[in-house]
């Protein structure tokens, strides 16, 4: 009976003690386990500062008054191409019966042709009070009559002082004064996620105002080869008529110039795109000074070292994938973005400086440069002569070089509008009798030469150019393109090929530099 009772005891004693170790054991656990506060499994950045500090600071802004003010500068601008006559080819509907049988017509007839009237709309912007306008070069291209018309209903004739496709910029006027104005901002100031408002004429509705933010700056859309693209990005509405209207920030300055619409549907559903003041600033002011844009080119060929949509698609010479050479490069330069230098242009900016093959450019004169886009817009702001301080990584430190801009041709002079007046002469396209005489299929004839730069050259009244710099020659809008091309050319020359009514052939070399 005792033995019993002191097995009892002892197991009773074992259980309380295996309970008490337990409940230390468990208690212990219950520590350890216990929940941490988020601040302390989470360290945040102590440099990050809140938005608003109370709830009166985080109202929505008051946009009326920026509205109020930017509605009475922004215009509406109607332009009109006139019905015109023009030569066009057609196939010869006989062609296949008889073939080629007159000789040097390839199955094609000439026929002229009245093209109807056309006329857009579209939004523009006073920038000063005796009736400069700054708007998209899209809206006025082409334009025989443009007709403004302002918030308070007059109407004003409208002439084009100058235009840049390129940034698809234009600059026109209006004669008076005292005209109201939006007074222009510092697009490089813009944050992401800040409130603008677009101002324009969308479906030729007058004075319309919608609200958005920022929803990116930066952005390129590859519109074009030659094309410079560096918008700000919004929701704010912005459809067809804005083009040319006012973004505009909650202070009611002039931030940009709305431009395009990114949409599925080609209205609201998408994304407005305007061009930044930093860019348009520039632009027009080269445009009422010089006549043209005073560009500058850095003189590099460079790859942009974040990775974009087919990277991983696209593929080198050996095979190996655009993604995986980017990151190979990022590791190697020790960077994650940036522009690398694949290239220097003999007698461009860059060859006459420091930078090299297999630099990294990441900012010029304190703007951080992670995209082309970037480049684009830091480059759009200077003229030929400025010099620049280009941030590099180079064996991965940092390096700072500085660079003096040259423009297209190689220099630092400034470049004059090169209009068809500087040639001294007239043209017209060949008449058909000459045609048939001379067994031709197009030609630009010379009418008649004064002083200028085909005197120059010993080119005489009657000559008939067949081709300018290689391009066939049949209308004086075809020899006024090739020669804005060869102007910005580093060789600023016209050659030219054609043959005069005796028959004789002829070669000339037309030189297009202007002091």
């Amino acid at each position: 009976m005792k033995q019993t009772t002191k097995n009892i005891l002892g197991v009773a004693a074992i259980v309380i003690l295996s309970s008490g170790v337990a409940g230390v054991t468990t208690y212990k656990m219950l520590q350890k386990e216990s929940p941490a506060a988020f601040s302390e499994m989470f360290e945040q950045n102590p440099s990050v500062r809140l938005a608003s500090y109370s709830a009166s600071d985080a109202q929505p802004v008051d946009l009326t008054q920026a509205a109020e003010n930017s509605v009475h500068a922004v215009v509406h601008i109607r332009s009109t191409q006139a019905s015109k006559v023009q030569e066009v080819e057609v196939r010869d509907p006989f062609a296949d019966i008889f073939g080629d049988f007159f000789g040097g017509r390839g199955g094609t007839q000439k026929r002229q042709i009245q093209t109807p009237e056309r006329t857009g709309f579209g939004s523009g912007v006073i920038i000063s009070k005796d009736g400069y306008i700054v708007t998209n070069n899209h809206v006025i291209a082409g334009a025989d009559e443009i007709s403004v018309t302002l918030n308070d209903n007059r109407q004003f004739k409208g002439r084009i002082i100058g235009t840049d496709e390129e940034t698809d910029l234009a600059l026109i006027k209006i004669e008076g004064d005292d005209f109201p104005t939006i007074p222009v901002g510092d697009s490089d100031a813009l944050k992401v996620g800040e409130w603008v408002l677009a101002v324009g004429n969308p479906f030729n509705l007058t004075s319309t105002v919608t609200a958005g933010i920022v929803s990116a700056k930066a952005r390129a859309l590859g519109m074009g080869d030659k094309s410079i693209e560096s918008y700000i990005q919004t929701d704010a509405a912005i459809n067809q008529g804005n083009s040319g209207g006012a973004l505009v920030n909650a202070a009611g300055e002039l931030i940009g110039i709305n431009a395009a619409l990114f949409s599925p549907t080609g209205s609201n559903t998408g994304y407005g795109f305007a061009i930044p003041t930093s860019i348009m600033k520039k632009v027009v002011a080269d445009i009422k000074q010089f006549g043209t844009v005073q560009r500058v080119k850095l003189g590099v060929s460079v790859t942009t070292l974040t990775e974009e949509p087919g990277d991983t698609q696209v593929a080198d010479k050996d095979g190996k994938k655009w993604s995986e050479i980017k990151s190979d490069a990022r590791k190697r330069f020790g960077v994650v973005d940036g522009l690398w230098v694949r290239e220097i242009v003999d007698g461009g900016s860059a060859a006459g400086s420091d930078i090299k093959v297999d630099d990294v450019i990441i900012g010029i004169d304190n703007k951080a440069i992670h995209k082309f886009a970037d480049l684009q817009e830091a480059l759009a702001k200077y003229r030929p002569g400025d010099k620049v301080k280009v941030k590099l990584m180079r064996d991965k430190k940092e390096k700072t070089v500085e660079v003096t801009l040259k423009n297209e041709q190689g220099t630092t002079k400034v470049v004059k509008d090169a209009g068809m007046d500087i040639l001294g002469a007239a043209f017209k396209p060949v008449s058909d009798d000459l045609k048939k005489q001379l067994n031709l299929g197009y030609g630009l004839q010379v009418t008649g030469v004064s002083n200028g730069k085909m005197a120059d050259a010993g080119i005489r009244k009657g000559f008939i150019i067949l081709k300018a710099n290689g391009q066939q020659m049949r209308t004086v809008e075809d020899l006024e393109n090739v020669m804005k091309a060869a102007v910005k050319s580093p060789d600023q020359v016209l050659f030219l090929t054609g043959i005069f009514p005796s028959g004789k052939r002829g070669n000339f070399a037309v030189d297009l530099t202007q002091e």
